[in-house]
């Protein structure tokens, strides 16, 4: 059997540990616009077995949010009329432009099955660096994955199998590898055919990922990029608050999801579930005070951020956070796309009411259900006019009444007092809600909006800091911008999902003061890394574009220790041609 069978409709003999059916991938090769490629692989919908057991995601359950409620037009050009105006042009280009960043994101929800097996397959089958058997010849060397990788792009998937499995350079299990995929231990003695279908699945991956800018590679490259750029956009997440002890949202054992467990729900992210807030308020507010806002302190990264505005370099920051600490630290609103909204304010769920979202803070913090002062004033003055009602009614005559007395209504309890209500309906106050977007909300329009008729042809650098980009649309901007942009990726682990050019791994808070310290940009902050402490960045072997950076402990008799042969001192001086970076 061919390798190249396992991306062809004919059926096959499946293995007998995989329940196999054949599935359509699609994805948008990289530069290419409005073009789709579709490929056929079979590859396994559900592995079960003793040792790995996992199901398609329930339908409808990707985490996302919605975008607005706004249609792009692909055809926006083609419709222009005989003599177009400059604005019509660029309105039509605008449509054009929303439309495929609507059709992107409906292509990642329509998939979210087979993407969320894959997710979670890798969790269990992605190589650990430790792993002795990633030395072994069983697997592939850092530099021959990057060159299987680099082969695949420019041969492609059919001709890609022809000179590695097919003509038996490879085994199929050793070519999982190059995809940083270690093959799964239930599958130990079996044919090679038994890994064709992870291996359809993981070069169809591979191939939907933006391709890596080869040039940009080091910690200079980086520090150059942000010098000499002068419209960046910077997309950030929950990592660059938790150094102000504000847990993000999917880190294993400390991440807000994982602390959610003992609430017992099918999933940690019904939380922020509209549906689930409309119907029970309480789970939200059980745990809305783990995650609002308790000071007006920022972290060295978000003052980052303001420095990048006030040197004239930041395009658009867009902000997944919900703390609205980038106001805090002086990022001005026109520069600032909260995505996901922010406590800054709250609003009614029953009038609308909208009011400053620190007025809620006090019933957040005490674990109650926050109400709409509004609706409370119209309850107030509604009970007011049914008591003078029933006064008239009982003797006490109104202003316009006439002096006809009626028998006084009385409770069944007997009881006439005037302060009883229990003949009526007590309607409650609307629950108020902080403006921040629920899952099965439209994100605001002016996502879509600035993105598609601002940012996207202006932007010269994309950075990427604290976020693992795991919710659309928001995961989707790196791949829809122009793939000549450079990319830059900052946080604590790597992603899999997405191809950056380069790759600085740390505390966000660490990364940032040694970028500014390679700047000359003094970061004044009584957070930052003291300009006396070294950092020590490394660069992971095999791999020229990432980089690992770590505050260098003191040794106990009051000195430092010394930086590692390929690391760097805090001035960023190296030994030299030892530092990758």
């Amino acid at each position: 059997m061919s390798c190249l069978d396992a991306f062809l409709p004919e059926p096959r003999t499946a293995s007998p540990l995989l329940d196999t059916h054949a599935h359509t991938h699609t994805w948008q090769l990289p530069g290419c616009r409005r073009r789709r490629h579709h490929l056929r692989l079979r590859y396994p919908l559900h592995i079960n077995c003793a040792a790995m057991t996992m199901k398609r995601a329930p339908a409808g359950k990707a985490p996302a949010v919605a975008l607005p409620p706004r249609k792009g037009d692909p055809d926006a050009l083609d419709s222009l009329p005989a003599n177009p105006t400059l604005e019509d042009i660029k309105r039509a280009e605008a449509n054009v432009s929303l439309a495929e960043l609507e059709d992107r994101v409906n292509d990642v929800r329509e998939s979210w099955d087979t993407d969320s097996l894959f997710e979670d397959a890798l969790l269990e089958l992605t190589a650990d660096d430790t792993d002795p058997d990633k030395k072994s010849d069983a697997c592939c060397t850092p530099e021959e994955a990057n060159r299987l990788r680099r082969e695949l792009r420019e041969y492609g998937p059919a001709v890609f199998c022809q000179r590695t499995v097919d003509a038996g350079r490879y085994s199929a299990k050793k070519l999982l590898t190059a995809f940083n995929i270690r093959a799964p231990a239930f599958l130990d003695g079996q044919p090679d055919e038994a890994y064709f279908s992870l291996l359809s699945l993981a070069i169809s991956r591979e191939l939907s990922k933006r391709a890596k800018l080869s040039r940009y590679n080091s910690v200079d490259d980086a520090v150059d990029l942000i010098g000499r750029s002068s419209n960046i956009i910077v997309i950030t997440g929950a990592g660059i608050s938790t150094s102000l002890g504000i847990p993000d949202f999917r880190s294993k054992g400390t991440g807000l999801y994982s602390k959610l467990e003992h609430l017992g729900l099918g999933d940690p992210q019904e939380v922020f579930d509209i549906d689930v807030f409309k119907d029970d308020p309480t789970i939200f507010y059980s745990v809305a005070r783990d995650i609002v806002p308790a000071t007006d302190r920022f972290t060295p990264t978000h003052k980052f951020l303001a420095m990048l505005h006030q040197r004239g370099k930041l395009l658009t920051n867009y902000s997944q956070n919900i703390d609205n600490l980038e106001v805090k630290a002086g990022l001005p609103k026109d520069k600032l796309v909260q995505c996901h909204g922010s406590f800054g304010t709250a609003s009614c769920v029953q009038c609308g009411f909208q009011m400053d979202g620190e007025a809620i803070f006090p019933d957040i913090k005490a674990g109650n259900i926050p109400r709409c002062p509004r609706c409370v004033q119209a309850l107030l003055a509604g009970t007011a006019g049914r008591r003078r009602k029933r006064k008239r009614s009982a003797g006490f005559p109104g202003p316009s009444s006439s002096n006809a007395r009626r028998k006084p209504r009385r409770s069944a309890s007997g009881d006439s007092s005037d302060d009883d209500n229990s003949d009526y309906d007590v309607p409650q106050a609307g629950v108020m809600k902080p403006d921040i977007t629920f899952f099965g909300e439209a994100l605001p329009d002016e996502f879509s909006k600035r993105l598609t008729t601002h940012d996207r042809e202006k932007v010269d650098l994309v950075i990427v800091i604290g976020t693992s980009l795991k919710v659309t649309p928001v995961s989707e901007i790196v791949s829809w911008l122009p793939p000549q942009i450079p990319q830059i990726y900052v946080s604590r682990q790597p992603v899999s999902h997405i191809n950056f050019d380069i790759d600085l791994l740390g505390d966000c808070d660490v990364v940032v003061a040694e970028l500014c310290r390679r700047l000359a940009w003094p970061l004044r902050h009584e957070m930052a890394v003291p300009d006396a402490q070294a950092i020590d960045v490394t660069t992971e072997p095999g791999c020229r574009s990432r980089h690992v950076f770590e505050v260098r402990e003191p040794a106990k008799n009051g000195t430092t220790n010394e930086a590692p042969p390929n690391g760097k001192s805090a001035n960023g001086a190296g030994k030299a041609g030892t530092s990758g970076a």
